[in-house]
């Protein structure tokens, strides 16, 4: 599967990748500058990628992960997000029904929703799917001056991170952070210092599909147990007002005749 490292000592945090993204995607580059004002973590749904500060001197390319197992593909309900077989996790807005269960299952709080439209979608990065299929790397990748980022197969990449760690140990915590954490992720990254800004936790986590799936496939029965609640609820109001309006009839005859006889 395709993938991308990151090593954490080479980046200057220039934004060169975020710039590539939002034209790429052909993003409002005012709503992206706006959204880096006010979110977090500088993503947003027309910012697909940021870099953060990790601390001083270091920064961090964040975007989504591209799990190798991703809790958002197992969180939806309706296969409005999928898992290619290139490797990148894709979305398609035709499936998706705005649930937002993939913003809820993704350890790394990445898919992004348009708020602010009326018809709004869930946004996040394909790793530019649409490039990768006509032979081209992702825009970020080739738009980093200083080879922070490195495109290729997953299994290659991790390759080439041992050799470069072995090779320098000092100047590489001898770790790959995305080889197992979370089921192993598609962005993988190599590091001076800790990456606890990124989402990653502190030593390797279980798969999240593991944890989300039981849940998840128990929701089409809880929702229709609601919905059968919701019906028979609605029954009896209805049932209560046709006796209401009937009694309310019958009354007001019994008065007529009551009047009649009186006359």
């Amino acid at each position: 599967m395709y993938s991308i490292l990151i090593d954490i000592t080479r980046c200057i945090g220039c934004e060169r990748c975020v710039e590539a993204c939002i034209e790429s995607k052909g993003i409002d580059e005012r709503l992206a500058m706006k959204d880096r004002a006010v979110t977090r973590d500088g993503l947003s749904a027309h910012r697909l990628t940021s870099v953060l500060k990790v601390d001083e001197g270091h920064f961090a390319k964040k975007s989504c992960m591209h799990c190798v197992e991703p809790s958002c593909v197992s969180a939806c309900l309706v296969g409005g997000i999928t898992k290619s077989k290139e490797g990148p996790v894709i979305y398609d807005p035709e499936k998706c029904i705005g649930c937002r269960y993939c913003m809820l299952a993704c350890p790394f709080h990445i898919p992004r929703y348009e708020w602010e439209k009326p018809i709004p979608y869930m946004q996040k990065c394909d790793m530019c799917f649409q490039r990768l299929v006509k032979g081209e790397k992702p825009a970020c990748v080739d738009s980093c001056p200083n080879n922070v980022l490195q495109f290729g197969q997953r299994e290659e990449l991790l390759r080439i991170a041992r050799d470069r760690i072995a090779n320098n140990p000092n100047r590489y915590i001898d770790r790959i952070w995305g080889e197992h954490e979370f089921g192993g992720t598609g962005v993988m990254y190599i590091s001076d210092v800790d990456l606890n800004a990124l989402g990653y936790p502190q030593s390797e986590t279980e798969s999240i599909p593991e944890l989300t799936e039981p849940l998840i496939s128990k929701t089409p029965l809880i929702g229709l147990s609601v919905m059968g609640s919701i019906l028979g609820l609605n029954w009896i109001i209805r049932r209560r007002d046709k006796l209401m309006k009937e009694n309310k009839q019958g009354n007001m005859m019994d008065n007529e005749k009551g009047d009649s006889l009186n006359g």
